[in-house]
């Protein structure tokens, strides 16, 4: 299959890429690994629709699609980039083989997990995957839920979970209560924003929400029983059935890796992420290949939906209609710099974990074994840390965060995939 304009990932900054592309008449491909569009702000399942905003967005694709104007590979995952601006991707029955004259990638964020005891225990998630699963149809009514960790996710969550009639005992915010409070007067400069935040807030009034607090550990035999929470000086013992803790998301840049793009390291008040570089036009190093969304950088749904505009726009050669939205762009990048800096991650975190917490959950490899070593790419080849299905994804996130290592570029294939699919890529002359 070849497009004029591949756009990988069908979240916000995606499907504003591939409709503003497909609009202008040039032949789309949208690429996603999920069964619906959307992403994971806007996942629909079995009991949740996606809001009034976003179902204006899906019905506009489908109508494209309809129309033969765009076609959406749904369920489809990209496992190789192949030579001949190409890339490898894996499908339920089989593998394709795609090719672009001009790529967009929206290949969005992951949660931030760090470690601590009890975190592998049965019934503890992330705040994301939280969502996640209850948007596809897991039962959590009359469930006690714990939701930790950092930024405004938790909020989220916990409206998706009290929806499906869960009860949510507690939200745990590790930043301070000046500092949300300062982020909250702050969302003046973004009224939608402002809205939203009290709209959940008040939805969530009776449910105690402490911040300056973060989980120390989570307990139970052979599922979750409790958590313990640090408030301050103070230790809580929470009983919860359930418990969502994940600090923050981290640019998923394994795509934009994979293909040659530079890979930047943006400074944030609690350390670095490793972001896709992009110029004014949303373009990376590679010729061709434009970015866009949280791949290129943390900043909501919002500054992810006009970034995919620039990209689609200057990726058609429209220069003048991609400037036209720079300055939108710049508004929610100053919105996405005071979250940044509100939710900074407390650097007590680091030590939650003890020698014996597990730390590599595919490679089964303890804390203390990883910490004794001088660099990721040490610590792989003594325990195989990082070396199992997930490649790394989860502790070596966690590693850049304790020990502050940087995580090596990514080998094919990108995702676990079938051998046939492997065997499809074309051979190199």
């Amino acid at each position: 299959m070849k497009f004029d304009i591949l756009v990988v990932g069908a979240g916000p900054a995606g499907l504003n890429a591939a409709l503003t592309a497909a609009q202008a008449g040039a032949r789309v491909g949208l690429v996603d690994d999920n069964a619906l569009a959307g992403g994971q702000v806007w996942r629909q399942g079995p009991h949740h629709r996606a809001g009034a905003h976003a179902r204006s967005l899906l019905g506009r694709l489908d109508t494209l699609v309809q129309r033969g104007a765009l076609t959406h590979l749904a369920g489809t995952r990209i496992v190789q980039a192949l030579p001949g601006r190409q890339l490898l991707a894996e499908e339920a029955h089989g593998a394709r083989v795609l090719g672009y004259d001009r790529l967009i990638v929206a290949s969005g964020a992951r949660e931030r997990f760090l470690p601590y005891p009890g975190w592998t225990l049965p019934g503890v998630t992330g705040a994301g995957g939280l969502q996640a699963l209850v948007k596809g149809g897991m039962d959590v009514r009359g469930e006690r839920i714990v939701i930790a960790g950092s930024g405004p996710l938790l909020l989220a969550a916990a409206i998706t979970a009290r929806a499906q009639g869960a009860s949510v005992v507690a939200l745990v915010e590790q930043a301070s209560g000046a500092c949300v409070r300062r982020f909250a007067a702050q969302l003046v400069h973004t009224p939608a924003k402002l809205g939203q935040a009290l709209r959940m807030r008040f939805d969530l009034r009776a449910t105690p929400y402490w911040c300056g607090s973060h989980v120390i550990e989570a307990c139970g035999e052979t599922r979750l029983t409790h958590v313990r929470v640090q408030r301050g000086n103070d230790e809580v013992s929470v009983a919860c059935d359930r418990l969502a803790c994940a600090y923050g998301l981290v640019p998923n840049t394994s795509l934009g890796a994979e293909l040659g793009c530079r890979i930047d390291d943006q400074p944030l008040a609690d350390g670095r992420d490793a972001v896709i570089a992009v110029d004014g036009w949303q373009a990376t190093s590679v010729e061709h290949v434009y970015a866009a969304g949280e791949c290129t950088g943390v900043g909501g749904m919002e500054l992810s939906a006009v970034e995919g505009r620039i990209a689609a726009h200057a990726a058609l050669g429209e220069r003048e209609r991609a400037q036209a939205s720079f300055a939108e762009r710049e508004h929610y990048r100053r919105f996405a710099a005071r979250l940044s800096a509100a939710f900074a991650l407390d650097a007590r975190l680091r030590d939650l974990a003890s020698p014996q917490t597990t730390f590599c959950r595919c490679e089964d490899v303890a804390f203390g074994d990883v910490a004794q070593h001088r660099s990721w790419r040490e610590a792989k080849l003594h325990t195989r840390c990082g070396m199992g299905p997930c490649q790394g994804k989860i502790c070596g996130t966690a590693a850049s965060f304790c020990f502050g290592w940087t995580q090596d570029v990514p080998r094919p294939p990108l995702a676990p995939a079938r051998i046939g699919t492997l065997l499809a890529a074309p051979a190199e002359d």
